[in-house]
């Protein structure tokens, strides 16, 4: 019950090069950051699908199998924290089926909002399930969908559905990849020497040294075989919504996401919270990893000093949680350690990215006056988080969200600071450049239309 939020997984996929299966395992080191429950991966020869999985993180894959085993010419891979279904082996990804189409495979990113009305009338005509995840839902789509060939019958099929995905299918010749029509969650495409990659995040690209190349555009479907690349629009919004919270949490700082550098993003949010919630205060800190580009951008416009005042234990598991002893006040000790030369006798800036429960914060601040800080400020890099996300992240329910039913002001005083102030949403938004094509319901409550009338203004509270 930290601040944690979660977003379901990062894909990846390549065709056409050597050592598939260890490029696409090195991959998924990059996007670990995305998913911590589960990874697989899933490799064509030409003649069948093989598929590794395991619980936990890459090293526990490659612990657990001898993915070097995978030899082929294409693959995909997956790592995965579950917003829909339950953290199972059966959940991981990829998931393979056969069907009339022969092998298929997918590994999928987003959140499919209405999976469990399809799901009941496809069990009421007597479908069966082997998980609980929406993913396997789209493959009983695409199964039962009548269509000349798999592109078709891709296309119809996931024209049908609502919500945010980007897929990656493989059968045993080809790559399949496809984004939803808002372009939710970010799918990039680089070029290493012959190969073709795609990933969540361009970090990937970086450690395989691909060269990026453009991002798969929202609503395109890509075909990859040995007669080369074929793209195709197969459904067309009348804006685009990219998740905004991809800057301020999700993504590493040092990949391109939708066509942008996070990193600069970050530092002009980070800026643009310094003009608007100026501060005194003698030094900036970050809460670690994610607030620390925000935190370097408030203290460049501001022009206090950037310190690091806390550490963050990257090694900490669940093994040495107490239950008898206060369990969150365990989590935060353990996952950060003040620094008192650093904090002594000073009036601190805090910078994070975010507050959901305010949990995390309020043991955060009262570690930090132990520590001799004189005064404690927070200051977000975003606006409050006060609707629920149904595009693929793990929000708690409205009620347990802080800002939902508390002002700024009894916030401060429940985290027990000097002051508390937050970016605002026209600010967020201006940062990119693009305020149009973001999505940001969590924060306003503006929602994407999928009826396709006005697609600007769904309104949820």
């Amino acid at each position: 019950m930290l601040e944690e939020i979660h977003e379901e997984c990062g894909v990846i996929g390549i065709y056409n090069g050597e050592n598939i299966s260890r490029n696409i395992a090195m991959g998924l080191y990059a996007l670990q950051h995305r998913g911590q429950e589960s990874a697989g991966i899933a490799v064509t020869a030409g003649d069948k699908i093989r598929v590794r999985k395991s619980m936990g993180l890459v090293s526990a894959l490659l612990r657990e199998h001898n993915v070097d085993e995978l030899s082929g010419f294409a693959g995909i891979g997956h790592v995965r924290y579950s917003t829909t279904g339950s953290s199972t082996l059966a959940n991981a990804q990829p998931i393979l089926v056969s069907c009339k189409w022969g092998h298929l495979a997918v590994v999928h990113n987003g959140n499919i909002t209405n999976a469990p009305d399809l799901r009941a009338e496809m069990e009421a005509n007597g479908h069966i399930f082997q998980t609980t995840s929406d993913s396997e839902i789209l493959l009983h789509e695409i199964a039962r969908t009548p269509a000349a060939n798999l592109s078709e019958a891709i296309k119809i099929a996931i024209s049908k559905f609502t919500g945010s995905f980007c897929l990656i299918f493989l059968t045993v010749d080809s790559i399949y990849v496809a984004r939803d029509g808002f372009g939710f969650r970010p799918l990039a495409m680089a070029r290493m020497g012959k190969s073709w990659c795609f990933a969540s995040e361009t970090c990937a690209f970086d450690l395989l040294g691909a060269n990026y190349v453009r991002d798969i555009q929202p609503g395109e479907l890509l075909t990859i075989n040995k007669d080369g690349l074929h793209s195709e629009q197969f459904i067309k919004k009348d804006r685009k919504a990219h998740c905004i919270f991809e800057y301020i949490y999700f993504a590493r700082p040092d990949s391109k996401i939708f066509e942008q550098s996070c990193d600069k993003i970050r530092r002009k949010m980070g800026k643009q919270l310094a003009k608007e919630c100026p501060v005194d205060a003698d030094i900036v800190i970050p809460v670690p990893d994610s607030s620390t580009t925000a935190a370097l951008g408030y203290a460049q416009a501001s022009g206090i000093r950037f310190e690091i005042g806390l550490l963050r234990n990257h090694y900490v598991g669940r093994t040495f949680i107490d239950p008898t002893q206060n369990v969150r006040e365990q989590k935060v000790k353990l996952k950060f350690n003040p620094i008192e030369g650093v904090l002594k006798n000073k009036k601190v800036c805090v910078v994070e990215d975010s507050i959901v429960r305010g949990t995390t914060l309020k043991i955060l601040s009262r570690m930090l006056r132990d520590a001799g800080a004189l005064e404690v400020h927070i200051r977000i890099a975003s606006p409050p988080v006060a609707f629920p996300c149904f595009f693929g992240m793990d929000f708690p329910s409205p009620g347990e969200l802080a800002a939902s039913s508390m002002t700024p002001l009894e916030i401060a005083k429940m985290l027990g600071v000097e002051s508390l102030g937050y970016l605002s949403v026209e600010g967020m938004k201006a940062c990119t450049g693009q305020p149009d094509n973001y999505c940001a319901a969590c924060f306003d409550g503006v929602y994407p239309d999928f009826t396709g009338n006005d697609s600007t203004k769904t309104r949820c509270g």
